[in-house]
């Protein structure tokens, strides 16, 4: 017999099998006997209590042995002469609408601008030690996006999307620990992510299907309003009518692209501000609220919302245990984001801090059309890079003298590894987000005591939240309201917020492209 439970336990006895089951035999009158396995379905830390505790969801076995069902991947069919689809992006979007390509016998061709995963590594070296960027092959473009470099967290908020549960398989098929099944808030980290996401290009190849590198899109041919070709830097021409572009929401020269060509897009708000570092121990003390966290607690994440004069200000893409790292795609400009690796055993923890910015804060940029918030984002990188010393140095603060307008006299070594110039934030932003972060930072210290420290150092700036850009299409065919054929997919088009709704819109994507091949 099977039995299925929701209980709340400390993590003392959340982490030890044989405790666990005393107190499920205790609680629901079942002989310890009899119970011959207990499988955890779901786990998530409750600390909003001195008390803290754990919630598991649980399968108890009673007097039925328990036969783990491995995960499978589907039986992808060989679709080496099958009618095509171009991808643009070898990100989340990209790779897993490629997947559902080959799964429904379709062959896709991805095209990547930037290397693969481990090509990539020599240019992250090559930006965090000698402050070389390669506008190709970065932490945001590559093999896998820019999640694969960028911590792998496998949440998402939105449930209406699609099947988040399906996705989450799909990665343990391909190597993820299955834990990501289980927990809350589920994380492979930056370490583990590359062999995955290696694997899954491999599986689209061994089936037939095709993934370039280092092929970077330049024009889309048009007729009649309708996609009949790719064109790519070396000058090579691909024929196709059909194209999924999920170029991510870094990809600037695509965005001017479909400008140029008067492909219609949209402005679209989005967030900036900066990330800011503490060391885990601190945010363990103030999460949990003890002294030192002991061995059966993770490194304590936090997520705040405050309003400031009605404007929101908010934690994004928090990293427990974690780095800062430099990504900036282009030359003369500078962009930080944090990942965490599997382990989160870093001694710092970062968060994106971040302002929630209106389409009427661009109206400075406004020849700019609907390019208009691009330009006001790019503006800041490239304000910062220059008062920062024109490296991939970054303008960082202390936190409390951020609060109090006052430059830093010196600043602690961070986990950004290009280095940090003391610069006064007032200078890197309008007055409005500046103002904006002193008041949100009080705040947060109202909900967390003792967040606000000047031992916290902020860095700038955090921009890369979202894309500025949305791709218009239909909502129920997908495709491009206007180009036929296009279907713009993923968070550079403006529909999607990290790894797994990415992969989401990327399947309902390829599965909108199959369903009008005819």
């Amino acid at each position: 017999m099977q039995y299925e439970f929701s209980i709340q336990v400390s993590p003392e006895i959340a982490a030890n099998p044989d405790r666990l089951k005393i107190m499920v035999s205790r609680k629901n009158g079942i002989s310890i006997d009899e119970i011959r396995h207990i499988q955890v379905l779901k786990r998530s830390i409750d600390a909003r209590q001195k008390a803290i505790k754990v919630n598991l969801k649980i399968k108890v076995f009673v007097q039925e042995d328990f036969e783990e069902i491995p995960i499978k991947l589907p039986d992808y069919p060989d679709v080496s002469n099958a009618s095509e689809v171009v991808i643009i992006g070898a990100g989340p979007a990209g790779l897993f609408a490629a997947l559902r390509c080959v799964e429904l016998g379709y062959k896709p061709i991805v095209l990547e601008r930037g290397k693969d995963v481990r090509e990539r590594r020599r240019d992250l070296k090559a930006i965090n030690r000698d402050h070389i960027v390669n506008e190709d092959s970065n932490y945001c473009f590559g093999e896998g996006g820019a999640g694969t470099y960028s911590d792998g967290k496998l949440y998402t908020r939105s449930k209406k999307r699609g099947d988040v549960n399906r996705i989450l398989q799909l990665l343990v098929g391909f190597g993820a620990t299955d834990q990501i099944l289980v927990e809350a808030h589920p994380h492979i980290g930056t370490n583990k992510l590359p062999a995955i996401i290696a694997a899954i290009r491999q599986k689209i190849r061994e089936n037939g299907g095709e993934v370039h590198f280092e092929t970077r899109v330049t024009d889309l041919d048009i007729k009649n309003n309708e996609i009949d070709s790719v064109i790519l830097q070396n000058g090579d021409l691909i024929k196709t009518n059909k194209v999924i572009l999920a170029t991510g929401h870094s990809a600037r020269d695509i965005f001017e692209l479909l400008y140029k060509k008067e492909i219609e897009i949209e402005a679209k708000p989005f967030a900036l501000g900066v990330r800011v570092e503490h060391s885990q121990q601190l945010i363990d003390q103030i999460q949990y609220k003890c002294e030192v966290r002991g061995p059966y607690l993770p490194p304590s994440p936090y997520s705040i919302v405050k309003q400031v004069d009605g404007r929101g200000m908010y934690s994004f893409c928090m990293c427990p245990g974690g780095v800062i790292a430099p990504c900036a795609t282009s030359p003369g400009e500078v962009v930080t984001n944090g990942w965490s690796p599997s382990k989160r055993d870093q001694p710092t923890s970062n968060s994106g801090i971040v302002v929630e910015l209106r389409l009427e804060d661009f109206k400075d940029f406004s020849k700019y059309g609907p390019l208009s918030g691009m330009y006001f984002q790019k503006s800041i990188e490239q304000r910062s890079w220059h008062l920062a010393g024109e490296t991939q140095r970054v303008p960082a603060q202390r936190l409390v003298d951020l609060t109090n307008r006052k430059v830093s006299v010196d600043l602690p070594e961070t986990s950004y590894k290009p280095g940090l110039s003391s610069i006064d934030m007032g200078e890197v932003f309008p007055k409005f987000i500046h103002k904006t972060l002193q008041e949100g930072f009080k705040a947060f210290d109202k909900s967390m005591r003792g967040y606000l420290t000047n031992e916290a150092v902020v860095h700038a700036p955090e921009s890369r939240t979202s894309s500025p850009i949305r791709v218009p299409r239909d909502r129920k065919t997908l495709e491009h309201t206007q180009i036929k054929g296009l279907y713009p997919c993923g968070e550079g088009a403006g529909y999607a917020g990290g790894i797994i709704s990415a992969a989401i819109d990327g399947e309902k994507c390829a599965e909108a492209c199959i369903a009008t091949i005819k």
